[in-house]
């Protein structure tokens, strides 16, 4: 029976066991772990490559073995595939293998993945002060639209919002007299997250506009018809004003607001701890990145400015 290709069919199309082991693997990350729907197809994407590769070797998925595991991941990296992409292949591999093992399963356990070489750390791109301020200027707040657009990209850079988290951040998750806002983020996981004064301004007057739009739900920002915006309309919105802001387009995103908002929380003191719940990341050591950017650039300041820092 020929195996299907990676991109061409579900993973329950998938022959010697592996449609039914990957079906019940998403059922496990989804329903069991809370996992998103996007997290858990980035799990199967990469699976799809070992459950290809094991088919045409004639290998179920219940009989994989530490040799078998080295092979496939050999064959990833002869294909060109980058040392990051391998790490993120071993780790799904782990999760897989530790499945099959809670389900009873024979076969490798995820001690058999060999340790995939370590991606470069590659530093996160970010804005300084001045290039965020003229950022969120950028919106024409004589218009209703403008001062809709000036509250989320002051809430986006205040709060370190992740762009799915503020598209469905309901109105009743921000509390503005305490200056908090509570969100749930990545495994369903609620955090709370202060934010300050200008966020708040923009917020206030964005709630006195907000019941002109009609909203058809409750969501905090809506479109021009009441609906609830997307991550892709919040995409082009801020290409736009990074534009008006003159700035490069390509250079702006949400995600890079949210590592200005770690960077410049870290320029000025704050614990690393504290930067870490904000974020809502699971481990510091996601977060201990920032303090590379940080460090980077009280490194530049220093070269630019002593006396004695050149040759």
């Amino acid at each position: 029976m020929a195996a299907p290709t990676p991109s061409a069919e579900p993973e329950h199309g998938w022959p010697l066991g592996w449609g039914a082991s990957l079906g019940e693997f998403r059922i496990h990350l989804t329903v069991e772990r809370g996992l998103s729907t996007n997290t858990a197809s980035a799990y199967l994407s990469d699976l799809n490559h070992l459950a290809a590769w094991a088919c045409e070797a004639g290998i179920p998925a219940d009989a994989l073995d530490r040799d078998h595991l080295t092979a496939f991941l050999v064959s990833q990296q002869a294909q060109g595939k980058a040392p990051r992409s391998l790490a993120r292949m071993s780790s799904s591999l782990r999760a897989f293998l530790t499945f099959l093992r809670m389900e009873g399963g024979g076969g490798a356990g995820p001690e058999a993945v060999v340790k995939a070489p370590r991606p470069p750390r590659i530093l996160p791109r970010t804005l300084g002060e001045s290039q965020i301020e003229a950022l969120l200027n950028a919106p024409d707040t004589a218009t209703p639209l403008g001062v809709r657009d000036r509250a989320w990209l002051e809430l986006l850079y205040a709060s370190g919002l992740r762009v799915s988290e503020l598209a469905g951040l309901p109105a009743l998750s921000v509390f503005l007299d305490e200056g908090f806002l509570k969100v749930t983020g990545k495994g369903r996981k609620d955090r709370l997250i202060p934010f300050g004064t200008g966020a708040e301004r923009w917020i206030r007057a964005w709630l006195a506009l907000r019941p002109g739009f009609k909203p058809s739900g409750g969501e905090l920002f809506v479109g021009q018809r009441g609906e609830g915006l997307t991550r892709q309309h919040l995409w082009r919105l801020l290409k736009g004003y990074a534009r008006t802001a003159g700035l490069r387009a390509e250079a702006v995103s949400p995600h890079v607001l949210r590592h200005a908002f770690a960077t410049h929380l870290l320029d000025h003191g704050a614990d690393l701890r504290a930067v870490q719940a904000m974020l809502g990341h699971a481990d510091i050591s996601t977060t201990q990145i920032y303090t590379h950017v940080h460090q980077t650039r009280l490194r530049a300041l220093y070269d630019q400015m002593h006396p004695r820092s050149g040759p």
